[in-house]
């Protein structure tokens, strides 16, 4: 989008022909961009499953995903097979950029190769960077244009043509010397939040146990006007970055003879999270004389993060995982999530019947659209992971809470 209002030709080469489809006749798949602002690049924008026409392209940008292995262990099979199409249809002189979120050394030590296996020669026949994507989903106020641009080169002339793309989009391109400073850099912005939501999630389970208010905490260190950075804890990490991005550095970390003990040591007590938050539910249960078997319970929310759609590495339904191996009857409320198939489950119409029936309800995530008034004014129990109803509903982050509800 961000290139062709900037008047560039732009096509998206995917395998999905639905997407395909559904970008060429003006339609978003993408919360972030709805189709009125679509529709209108109609003549510069559009979508296709034949990479054939990689060969019209001044310029190659690789966004495909970086997944976890089954032992967490980076899955760069889909950065692989789209550089190997790249590597076929590439024109003399072409830019190749990679995007997608990687360990340091992917971009001249696999994609180079596949590239250079075709007969094409870096800094002469074609040029390669990295150049880490930045985007957060559901925020309104950083986009492409405001967000710094890293980039980083195989060689000078790769960044400069990389730069030079860049700031057709962006106010602020930043150049570093190699790609692998560039893609250790989108590490360590999700490791830094990785790392101290661990932090805080840590301490949170403490506070529980000495019977202090983790928020007031917060509240009162927030006060200190240098020195401190605010974190908030919660049932887990979820999205596509800062859950997965710390296991991607200690694998690599591996290969120099190095354990990255304080990265890892976080990436634990957050995949914990979800655990110790059931854990809270069945004692509030049975602290109401209730055992967790049978029991009805109501999440609210199952994105990720407020208010958007996306379901990737989502804490609650590791939660609704749990609880239902638990013996829990476990429905859902989420404004943006209408069904997940997978778990045969459709979002529930929140009512004060809903409500009522129900042992317990918990927010997971912080939905603004939620009306929190009727949850807490119905809800015989609620337990607040995210203390959205002092911050949204009481507005203040502390103090003295609803006789029927209790937070992290």
């Amino acid at each position: 989008m961000a290139f062709a209002e900037a008047g560039l030709e732009v096509v998206g080469v995917d395998v999905d022909a639905e997407k395909v489809a559904a970008i060429n006749a003006g339609t978003s798949y993408v919360e972030d961009i709805p189709s009125e602002r679509l529709l209108p690049l109609a003549g510069r924008l559009r979508a296709t499953v034949s990479p054939e026409e990689l060969r019209e392209a001044d310029a190659v940008l690789i966004c495909l995903p970086t997944p976890l292995g089954e032992h967490h262990e980076p899955d760069l099979s889909f950065v692989l097979a789209g550089a190997e199409v790249a590597a076929k249809y590439l024109r003399p002189g072409a830019l190749v950029v990679l995007e997608s979120t990687t360990y340091p050394g992917t971009t001249r030590e696999l994609l180079l190769p596949v590239f250079e296996r075709e007969g094409h020669r870096v800094g002469e026949d074609f040029f390669l960077a990295f150049s880490p994507e930045r985007v957060d989903p559901g925020n309104r106020e950083y986009a492409i244009w405001n967000t710094p641009v890293i980039v980083g080169g195989i060689t000078p002339e790769c960044a400069r043509r990389t730069e030079e793309l860049y700031k057709r989009v962006a106010r602020e391109v930043h150049v570093v010397s190699a790609p692998e400073s560039a893609e250790l850099s989108k590490l360590l912005e999700n490791i830094f939040r990785g790392v101290n939501i661990a932090l805080i999630n840590e301490l949170a389970i403490l506070c529980n146990r000495m019977e202090i208010d983790v928020w007031e905490v917060i509240e009162a260190a927030s006060t200190k006007p240098f020195g401190f950075m605010p974190f908030f804890p919660g049932p887990g990490l979820g999205g596509h970055c800062v859950p997965i991005d710390p296991f991607y550095l200690s694998w690599r970390a591996r290969a120099y003879d190095l354990t990255t003990e304080f990265v890892e040591l976080a990436g634990r007590v957050n995949v914990s999270m979800p655990y110790y938050a059931r854990d809270r539910i069945i004692e509030t249960l049975n602290k109401a004389g209730k055992a967790a078997r049978g029991s009805e319970i109501l999440l609210l929310g199952v994105s990720y993060k407020p208010n958007v759609r996306d379901l990737r590495e989502s804490p609650s339904l590791k939660l609704l995982q749990l609880l239902r191996k638990s013996g829990a009857n476990v429905g859902y409320h989420d404004p943006y999530v209408p069904a997940l198939p997978q778990w045969g489950l459709s979002s529930t119409e929140l009512t004060e019947e809903a409500l009522c029936n129900k042992d317990c309800v918990v927010i997971v995530t912080d939905h603004s659209a939620v009306d929190l008034r009727l949850v807490v004014d119905v809800a015989p129990k609620l337990i607040d992971f995210r203390n959205a109803v002092r911050q949204r509903l009481l507005g203040r982050p502390s103090g003295p809470l609803p006789p029927n509800v209790e937070v992290l």
